[in-house]
């Protein structure tokens, strides 16, 4: 009786622990806008030392109509295909394993820059600030490693409250930047904002608008991480759409406010080498509450972005490892908390050690080029995606329209911005495809063999046509 009892116990399948499913659609908004709109208080500026204040506003035009056709090309598929690791399951599902490994790397990798990037602003930011209160001589690594440690320890107690906390620091941000905007009076030139005088034309010529390109990205990068928390979503088809295309109108509005207020407040020629432009604008402003509220919006804005893409990196982590793409170590959820809890500690020292460079332009630089390839395979995806399975064929919970004209436009918009960082980073682009080749032969050598390919496949789709 004994022996029976053990084997039958030994034989009972394993109980899979898995993520909690508690997100709304302000959330997943909380998730896409909080990751982005520290890209309204840094690194966005960096356009406007590459193409003047105008050339500036055009690309993050532009720029914005790129990510619109992400929101919507993205909207869909994540809709269809809600699981953890957003980009990377898609790949997955429809493409291959090398792609599917491929862009789970462009995901970690673009968000562990911008993470690293925000925590670098926030140590400037502190510096900054307390030589303002003639505290100078401060080391801004204290805070880049306290920055992240404590947003990673948030995220290890669970995605519910870490988006709930992002929510609110992100709508407090987003708050700030009008602040400054009623504050300078915009809606009456020369009263505080002095384009007029500021202004010029297009100093670089329009090859200068479209290097701009590059770092006008900085304005909407990580939207598209509203997908990495699709397992965790109550209704994927409602809260993921609405999310993340709300979450993009929001950062066109505060884009093009940030752009109008900063321009109008410093000259563009220091405005494009500024590390805390928002905060330097207030400065010029001249206003010590305006001033404050800009050090709380720009604070406010770097902590809801680092906080945001630790949850998406760590998910699209775990998702890969889970699907043995990398050790199975780091598929763990933890028993309690129902986080991916050795993902998001294993990729903390990474962040950490990306901040100490202090090279912000740099920084920004691997984690546009990391999001841009992503964004490429977004636009090939799409068309595989509606060839395989044609409407009808299989429940959508999103169907986007206009298609395949989303997917063109974000092609040929991908391959501008590709041009416009290989005017001013060739060697940073160079370095990283060379890194991307060699992790794709390091996985079809080594670890594909590892991967079970019927497990990968959660979707109950018939055979896609062609097949």
């Amino acid at each position: 009786m004994t022996d029976q009892n053990t084997t039958s116990t030994e034989s009972a399948p394993e109980k899979r622990i898995s993520l909690l499913t508690v997100l709304g659609p302000a959330h997943v908004w909380a998730l896409g806008v909080g990751i982005v709109l520290v890209g309204e208080y840094m690194g966005y500026n960096f356009s406007i030392g590459k193409g003047g204040a105008l050339g500036s506003l055009i690309s993050c035009w532009f720029i914005g109509l790129l990510y619109t056709c992400v929101a919507m090309v993205d909207s869909e598929v994540s809709a269809t295909v809600a699981s953890a690791g957003g980009q990377y399951s898609q790949a997955k599902h429809i493409v291959g394993p090398l792609m599917a490994f491929n862009v789970g790397l462009y995901l970690v990798f673009a968000y562990t820059m911008l993470e690293a990037a925000d925590a670098l602003v926030v140590g400037d930011l502190m510096v900054e600030a307390a030589h303002d209160f003639g505290f100078a001589g401060l080391d801004p690594k204290p805070f880049v490693v306290f920055t992240i440690a404590i947003l990673a320890w948030l995220n290890y107690r669970g995605v519910f409250m870490t988006l709930t906390v992002n929510f609110i620091i992100t709508a407090v941000a987003f708050v700030a930047i009008f602040v400054l905007f009623f504050a300078a009076q915009g809606w009456t030139p020369g009263v505080a904002l002095h384009h007029k005088e500021l202004l010029t034309k297009l100093p670089y010529g329009w090859l200068g608008v479209v290097a701009a390109f590059q770092f006008a990205i900085w304005y909407y990068l990580g939207i598209e991480g509203t997908c990495q928390a699709a397992e965790e979503v109550r209704s994927v088809s409602r809260a993921l759409p609405l999310g993340t295309i709300t979450g993009m109108m929001t950062l066109l509005i505060a884009a093009t406010v940030t752009w109008y207020c900063t321009t109008g407040l410093v000259p563009w020629e220091y405005l494009g080498v500024s590390i805390i432009p928002q905060y330097d604008a207030a400065r010029a402003f001249g206003n010590p509450i305006v001033k404050f509220v800009m050090f709380i919006g720009t604070l406010f804005s770097s902590l809801a972005s680092a906080n945001g893409t630790i949850s998406d990196a760590a998910r699209a982590w775990f998702a890969m490892a889970r699907d043995r793409y990398l050790p199975v170590w780091f598929g763990a959820v933890h028993p309690k908390y129902r986080t991916p809890y050795r993902s998001i500690v294993f990729l903390i020292p990474v962040a950490i050690s990306f901040g100490f460079t202090g090279l912000l332009d740099q920084v920004i630089t691997f984690s546009i080029l990391s999001g841009l390839l992503g964004y490429t395979f977004m636009s090939i995806n799409m068309f595989k995606f509606r060839r395989q399975w044609p409407l009808g064929t299989i429940r959508r919970g999103y169907v986007h329209p206009f298609h395949p004209f989303p997917a063109i436009t974000l092609f040929l918009l991908c391959c501008v911005t590709y041009f416009a960082t290989y005017l001013g980073y060739g060697m940073e682009l160079l370095a990283l495809m060379t890194f991307y080749i060699a992790a794709s032969v390091w996985f079809h050598f080594h670890r594909y063999k590892y991967v079970k390919r019927g497990d990968q496949f959660t979707m109950a789709w018939p055979r896609p046509q062609g097949y």
